[in-house]
């Protein structure tokens, strides 16, 4: 008898499918029958499908209600449609959609049948309704001891509550002993500290958005004590104490007891006594029903943990395909080592024949007897598999396979069913990655940016090997290290090592300097190196038997701990890329994983982008190093060897040259022996700065030692000076300088000849205080051809100082005001009493104080005293 009844027409539009999935899931759930919604959403949604698609007519839906079974109807207005008939004798292709939805009702329905009218055509089918005893909620059938669960004799069960931060405050007995962490030690510290979570920067959810949903559940690791990442199963669950504050309460336990916290997919509920089919309903249109993960990650873990259940299997994975499609991704897994669990990389088409291409769906009864059919579940031990692949509009997008451990879990039926599933998700799948490869390519292009910036912000070799490994650790690996070759001739030398743990850093920069590094190919991309997960496995290895005392007792003690933390922080994927700069290879950008992981293809697209951008600083960096290095060495050589001692005079310089890497520029002094009590002293200041006016300063320094010491008067040798200068033609620039002799006399006093051309004017600080000029202004060098010059004769007396600078120190600018001679007058007149050194430190500190900001020209300041006679004790 029919005790309630439900019925709704949908228009011929795409969009109606899933207007009438969710009428009849809604009806069904208020109905309380939730136990055959998954069944008959997934028969309506094929029969409206025929009807607003295939037929093109408005399709009229109605749910009718019975005590132990509920019938759906779906009628079309097109009864001249032909039936697709089956022959059980033909291979139905899964490709195909004709019939599909009469196969599924055969295969999932109680009863079904097909009704014509003049006007219509419906189609039926009936679901009864299991018997379940009062009060079970859900249940499961009774299993042979063969076919339950395996799991440790003693099941530990990590409780782990963190606070609204995710910070963890309660950590169990359990949780220590599966982690190896004492609780007192990781209570207080973020939860994401020890969790590996799946994540790729600018996709995807992180733990901390995990942690902040009311409840979640899947797959991920947490970092031993070791190091080492344990594969664990959990379920967070969202709560709040009688204050009002929340906290998330995370149950965990090892990847592989995961039945013991997993939640039974719905449909896959039979109980003893209940329906004589006991089937596995299909969870799959419920998923797509529902709210879908907004993002790629959770959507494909989802996606396999559904399928396994979905056709009772031991694992499950799900591949998505290159742009190109010729190779296949691994983008989710489960019940499969962690070594594939992500984006291992396998090839479209593996061999010849229908099941040697990803692009049909295939069943492989026993994989024994096809070694290498799938090389993906090589050393799984799972025997039989059957494969399905998600396509978009004829174009194949992924692969999505089941397998079980025992020979003979699948044939075709089962093929069908899971071809329907990924038809069904493919779409969502597809929409999925396009959305997340956009914020990928922008968050790429963000990255690249602010990469681009970073290296231009630099020109030092160091500071630019540093970057490029801090721009890579930890956004796109686990660890970097860079190598660098000098030239052609030279071989590669490891420069640099950082891993997102300091405490690896030394382990992996030994384990690298015994390795032979990468050959320096230039051929772009990135190519796979075994090297370091090879060397750290045997090195480990060798540790932990020499710690059993099986071991070379001649190899130098390393501790088992350190070697198996070193060995799991390179043991996953290391990939070499060439760092090419002006057609030269220059060294060599080494990225890789930890144990288990591999990297992912947009991953190392970006790793290359970035390759490109670091090589072109590096060589920058290196070019620039080579000629500041030439450049300063040039420099040296136009300052004076030093300072001589000259008896009863105290004699003091300060010099700095203006602009970056500049030892020496315009300004320039001198103090220099001519011959037995004489010496010669010279202040000059060349026309501009920079390398052009330091090419005059060696020009006028050299030429005045020469041209002094072979016996030439103050005049002439700067006659001579001007014309030299003027003989260099359009390199010329004009000088102008202050050249002197002194003679230290017996009395303790010292008598100066100068010449003043051009030049700031010398000032004498006599010890009483006062301050005055101790030459006459003369004509610059380098302008007039015939230069006519005299001398002026100054004594120094005990106490006095005679000062000369640039005009670097008395043209100090702040705003309007200028230092100016007067101003310089003033602070050396404060100076009396002072040392040579103290008068020039003083009047250095008075030219930096004028102005806020730094001197912009050459400065030259030389001081020379001729101190007081001592007293007698």
């Amino acid at each position: 008898m029919i005790t309630a009844r439900a019925a709704a027409t949908f228009e011929p539009v795409g969009r109606s499918v899933a207007t009438a999935r969710a009428f009849v899931r809604d009806t069904l759930q208020g109905w309380g029958f939730s136990e055959v919604v998954d069944d008959a959403v997934v028969l309506t949604s094929e029969l409206v499908t025929n009807a607003v698609v295939h037929a093109g007519t408005a399709a009229d839906v109605q749910c009718l209600r019975f005590d132990s079974a509920v019938r759906i109807e779906v009628s079309d207005r097109y009864p001249e449609r032909e039936l697709p008939l089956h022959d059980a004798k033909k291979q139905i292709h899964p490709d195909h959609e004709g019939g599909r939805g009469l196969l599924l009702c055969s295969a999932l329905a109680s009863r079904w049948g097909v009704e014509y009218t003049a006007a219509n055509k419906h189609v039926w089918f009936r679901l009864d309704l299991p018997q379940r005893p009062a009060g079970t909620r859900s249940a499961g059938p009774a299993l042979p001891v063969q076919a339950l669960p395996l799991a440790d004799e003693r099941v530990r069960v990590a409780v782990v509550q963190v606070d609204r931060g995710g910070v963890i405050t309660r950590w169990n007995q359990d949780a220590a002993e599966l982690f190896g962490h004492p609780g007192d030690q990781v209570t207080g510290k973020p939860l994401g500290d020890f969790a590996a979570w799946p994540q790729t920067p600018g996709t995807g959810h992180g733990i901390a958005e995990a942690l902040r949903l009311s409840r979640w559940e899947g797959s991920y690791g947490v970092r031993d004590a070791d190091g080492r990442i344990l594969p664990v199963y959990g379920t967070h669950l969202r709560v709040r104490d009688t204050s009002g504050e929340p906290s998330t309460v995370c149950l965990l336990v090892r990847e592989d007891e995961r039945a013991v916290l997993q939640n039974p997919g719905r449909g896959m509920i039979a109980v003893e006594g209940g329906s004589e089919r006991g089937k596995a309903v299909d969870p799959f249109e419920s998923f797509i029903g529902s709210p879908a993960p907004d993002d790629l990650d959770g959507l494909l873990q989802r996606t396999v943990e559904r399928a396994r259940d979905m056709l009772d299997g031991d694992a499950a994975y799900l591949l998505l395909a290159t742009d190109d499609e010729t190779e296949l991704e691994v983008r989710a897994s489960t019940g499969l080592p962690s070594a594939r669990q992500r984006f291992a990389r396998v090839p479209v088409e593996a061999g010849t024949g229908r099941y040697g291409s990803a692009r049909m769906p295939a069943v492989h009864e026993d994989l024994t007897a096809v070694p290498g059919a799938v090389p993906l579940l090589a050393g799984t031990g799972m025997r039989s598999v059957v494969t399905v692949p998600l396509k978009v509009e004829g174009r194949l997008t992924g692969s999505l396979g089941v397998a079980a451990e025992s020979p003979g879990r699948y044939t075709n039926e089962e093929a069908l069913r899971l071809q329907f599933a990924a038809d069904r998700i493919a779409l969502a799948v597809e929409s999925a990655r396009l959305t997340e490869l956009e914020r990928l390519r922008r968050g790429s292009l963000s990255f690249l940016v602010e990469a681009s910036d970073l290296l231009a912000g630099t020109l030092e070799r160091d500071q630019t090997l540093a970057l490029m490994a801090q721009m890579t650790v930890p956004t796109l690996a686990n660890w970097c290290a860079v190598y660098t070759i000098a030239d052609q001739a030279s071989e590669p030398e490891l420069a640099f090592v950082l891993h997102e743990d300091e405490d690896r850093i030394d382990g992996i920069k030994a384990l690298l300097s015994r390795l032979a590094p990468p050959d320096p190919d230039p051929t772009p991309g990135a190519r796979v190196w075994t090297a370091p997960s090879d060397a750290a496995h045997s090195s480990a290895l060798r540790a932990s038997l020499r710690s059993l005392g099986l071991g070379d007792a001649g190899r130098p003690a390393t501790g088992p701990g350190t070697a198996l933390a070193t060995a799991a922080a390179v043991g996953g994927e290391t990939v070499v890329l060439p760092l090419v700069a002006r057609n030269r290879v220059i060294g060599m950008l080494t990225l890789g994983k930890s144990a288990d992981e591999r990297f992912r293809q947009e991953i190392l697209e970006l790793a290359e982008d970035l390759s490109r951008r670091a090589a072109l600083a590096l060589d920058n960096a290196r070019l620039y190093s080579e000629r500041t290095a030439i450049s300063q060495s040039l420099q040296r050589s136009l300052l004076p060897p030093g300072l001589p001692v000259i008896p009863g005079v105290e004699v003091e310089v300060v010099y700095r040259a203006a602009g970056e890497g500049n030892e020496v520029g315009g300004d320039f002094y001198d103090v220099f022996p001519i011959r037995d009590g004489c010496w010669g002293f010279a202040i000059g200041d060349v026309c501009g700065t920079g390398p052009e006016a330091a090419a005059v300063t060696g020009l006028a320094r050299h030429a005045l030692r020469l041209l002094a010491r072979e016996g030439f008067s103050g005049p002439s040798v700067l006659e001579r000076l001007n014309a030299a200068i003027l003989d260099e033609g359009a390199r010329s620039r004009f000088l102008t300088l202050l050249y002197g002799e002194m003679w230290p006399q017996n009395d303790g006093s010292a008598v100066l000849k100068v010449v003043c051309a051009g030049h700031p004017l010398p000032l004498r600080l006599r010890q009483s205080g006062v301050v005055e000029p101790a030459a006459e202004p003369q004509p610059l060098l380098g302008v007039i051809e015939d230069l006519e010059l005299v001398e002026q004769t100054v004594t120094l007396d005990p106490g006095d100082v005679l000062l000369c600078v640039t005009d670097g120190v008395t043209e100090r600018r702040e705003g309007t005001r200028m230092l100016g001679d007067d101003g310089l007058a003033d602070v050396l007149a404060t100076c009396t009493g002072l040392t040579a050194g103290a008068v020039a430190a003083r009047i250095q500190r008075a030219v930096e104080r004028f102005a806020s900001d730094a001197p912009s020209d050459d400065m030259a300041i030389l001081t020379m005293r001729v101190p007081e006679p001592e007293l007698p004790a």
